[in-house]
């Protein structure tokens, strides 16, 4: 039997230090600094683990940044869960959207880098990757090659699924302007299943209309609730001078068949109001019996870390509550 957990049982509710009062059913910050592509995990022993994307703490880079909470109101900042680079990717400085499962009594952090063949070969793109632990906070080592690697930015932003109906582990990923994919692992989630393929889950829409969110797709996060999947996604771009983003939804009655995008407005459940600016890639969470969205969005206030940095790149960690009506998730507004 498998035994894995993904996601995380409980969620922060209360804001973080340094975090302003909120409006009820408005955005809640949960770490108020730059930590993009957030991801959550919660161990038996109550503590949650949030994973995200590159950044710099403390003056220093983290492959891949780590904080967690023990009482769900102040967040610690652990630093790196990935502090020994790969030695496929030793060279080069792209860890992007990380996503942790405990699979066994392993845990696993799925996440994509541009490997070291590409800075002399710039047709070579991002790879997916997996590296293990024996605990949540790590360190994590990565298993010593990629699972995948492809052309620009298609293999990024990993998320794996347990499917209650079948039992199979399911690797969701995808962007560059492609697909969401979804291809069955094996058992340990080391690998892809032997025979399988990928199957493509929801196209982006190649448009010019500047309201269209789905020129790219990217970001997966998927669950099941009363006999549909639901797949959450975003798109179209997620920072810097040209950031226009936002979280949209699709459903499936089977995990592995192409989604059909939530009706209206193409399916578009967040997008930016005048605070926060390119809202997405999110995590979804459950607690004590509500749902909850676990994403990041720029503060416009705060749009950059330094000085220097572009504008749009300081992407704020947020918790935003769903209801669920007529078989769709909304937000709680």
């Amino acid at each position: 039997m498998i035994r894995i957990a993904l996601g995380a049982a409980t969620l922060l509710l209360a804001a973080c230090v340094g975090a302003g009062p909120v409006p009820p059913e408005g955005p809640r910050v949960a770490i108020d600094a730059d930590f993009p592509d957030p991801a959550a995990i919660t161990a038996a022993d109550g503590t949650t683990y949030v994973y995200a994307t590159q950044g710099m703490v403390e003056g220093r880079m983290a492959n891949i940044q780590l904080a967690r909470s023990r009482d769900l109101a102040r967040w610690e900042r652990l630093g790196d869960a990935l502090p020994v680079k790969p030695a496929w990717a030793s060279r080069t400085q792209d860890f992007w959207a990380p996503h942790v499962a405990k699979v066994g009594e392993r845990w696993l952090l799925y996440y994509s880098a541009k490997p070291d063949a590409a800075l002399a070969d710039p047709e070579r793109g991002l790879c997916l990757a997996v590296a293990s632990a024996a605990r949540p906070e790590g360190p994590f080592t990565d298993m010593g090659a990629p699972l995948l690697c492809g052309p620009g930015f298609v293999n990024i932003d990993p998320m794996l699924f347990a499917d209650p109906a079948s039992g199979r582990l399911l690797l969701y990923w995808g962007s560059g302007f492609g697909p969401i994919k979804v291809q069955e692992m094996t058992a340990d989630g080391l690998a892809f299943a032997p025979g399988s393929k990928p199957v493509d889950l929801v196209a982006p829409v190649a448009t010019e209309d500047p309201a269209n969110y789905r020129r790219l797709v990217e970001g997966a996060w998927v669950t099941y609730r009363e006999g549909w999947y639901y797949l959450f996604f975003s798109g179209d771009n997620c920072c810097g001078p040209k950031a226009h983003y936002a979280v949209m939804v699709a459903r499936s009655r089977s995990a592995t068949r192409p989604f059909a995008v939530k009706p209206g407005n193409g399916g578009v459940i967040l997008e930016a109001d005048a605070r926060w600016i390119a809202p997405g890639h999110n995590a979804l969470l459950e607690a004590k019996g509500e749902t909850l969205l676990l994403y990041h969005a720029v503060d416009a206030e705060q749009p950059r870390s330094r000085p220097s940095d572009e504008v749009n790149t300081r992407r704020v960690m947020l918790t935003r509550r769903l209801v669920w009506k007529d078989g769709w998730p909304a937000v709680a507004d």
